[in-house]
């Protein structure tokens, strides 16, 4: 069962901007389901869940991998890999 909506008043811009626009959120979901199928993230999404798998760690939440600047993948605390290179206002 899916969770309850939030109130319009609680959503952020974009989140806002997609509830009230169908169109554009459907645009949105044909364009990320295009981009999910491009062969180069299909490897890399094969590779960090065969990694997940080899440490125990896929499907339980807990830490990200992500990879360091010689390309090893590594543990990392989810909230400072996610929030590496994002915008800021």
């Amino acid at each position: 069962m899916a969770p309850k909506k939030l109130p319009r008043s609680k959503l952020k811009r974009s989140a806002r901007n997609y509830r009230d626009n169908p169109l554009s959120r459907k645009k949105k979901a044909a364009y990320d389901t295009k981009r999910g199928k491009l062969k180069i993230n299909r490897k890399n999404r094969a590779e960090h869940n065969k990694a997940r798998r080899r440490l125990g760690i896929y499907g339980k939440g807990g830490p990200d991998l992500s990879r360091t600047k010689r390309g090893k993948l590594v543990r990392e605390n989810p909230q400072k890999n996610r929030a590496r290179n994002r915008g800021r206002k």
